[in-house]
This record gives structure tokens, sequence and C-alpha cells, in this order.
């Protein structure tokens, strides 16, 4: 098993992190458990809860273990089944939030998760402070995800 690979960048305005790990499913399995609001605490120790349906166009409310008196209300701005999916919040210039999601298929079968989130904007450099390091948040949801998609059905 492969351990996931996090990483963090930051300037002034603009904080990134990334994720990435190899899992040893298909896309296809993978993007089934990314899809499913319901399903989605049972795998993913990261999340709290999330309301809504993960689909374009549609808006979440999403509670996580790390800000539990908060609900995040991404939108789903991009969907493309079992290869990407974009979830955004907030609003430009000030504070707004970009999460992709993107499935990369290898010919071993096994498929390479990328999870990214860009917060940019006039309050960053404001809200640094009170944010938490994403760098181990991120490793444990790819951590969770891989364990959750390499589990045999059945």
């Amino acid at each position: 098993m492969t351990r996931p690979t996090a990483s963090k960048t930051t300037s002034t305005f603009r904080i990134e992190t990334t994720v990435t790990v190899t899992i040893r499913a298909s896309a296809e399995t993978i993007w089934k458990l990314l899809t499913d609001a319901s399903k989605f605490p049972s795998w993913n120790s990261t999340v709290t809860s999330i309301e809504g349906m993960i689909e374009l166009g549609h808006k979440l409310a999403v509670r996580v273990p790390a800000a539990p008196k908060r609900t995040f209300k991404p939108k789903v701005i991009a969907f493309e089944p079992s290869k990407q999916m974009v979830w955004a919040e907030g609003a430009a210039p000030m504070f707004r939030g970009v999460r992709t999601f993107t499935l990369a298929p290898h010919a071993d079968g096994t498929t390479e998760f990328t999870m990214t989130e860009v917060l940019r904007g006039l309050a960053v450099p404001m809200a640094k402070g009170s944010l938490p390091d994403f760098v181990p948040v991120f490793a444990t949801y790819a951590s969770d995800l891989q364990r959750a998609a390499e589990v045999p059905v059945g």
C-alpha cells in the first residue's frame, strides 16, 4: 500500500494544499465513494456529515470534526464522472476556496487520486492564523479513501 503524499504552498493571498495517492481500485469504485454523500462519514474520518446531492450545480452542507460549529456550503461547479469534480465556496476577491478531486486510471488497474484545495483572496492573510494545517487532514482523507476503495467487496 502506498502512502499519500501531501504538501502545502503559501503566499500572501493564497494557500494551496494537495494530496496524491495511488489506490488499488478502479476510478469507478473510487468515484462511487466520493459521490455518495450519505455514506461519506462511514469511510472518511475527516467528515462528520454531508447533506445534499454530490452532483453538478448542487450545494452541499459539509460538517467536519476540525470545525464542529461550522457548516461549509460548497457548490459542485464541475462534475465529470470517474475523472474530476470541483467544489467551490466563497466569493472573490475576499475569500474563495476551490477543491478539485481528480482520478487518473493507470494501465495496471490502479488509480491516482489527487485532491487540491486552493484558498485565495484578500482575507487570506487575516485567516491564516485561524486555519488548521490541512496537510495531515488531507493525508488522512486520502488514506481513508484508499482503505475504503481497496477493501474487497463480498
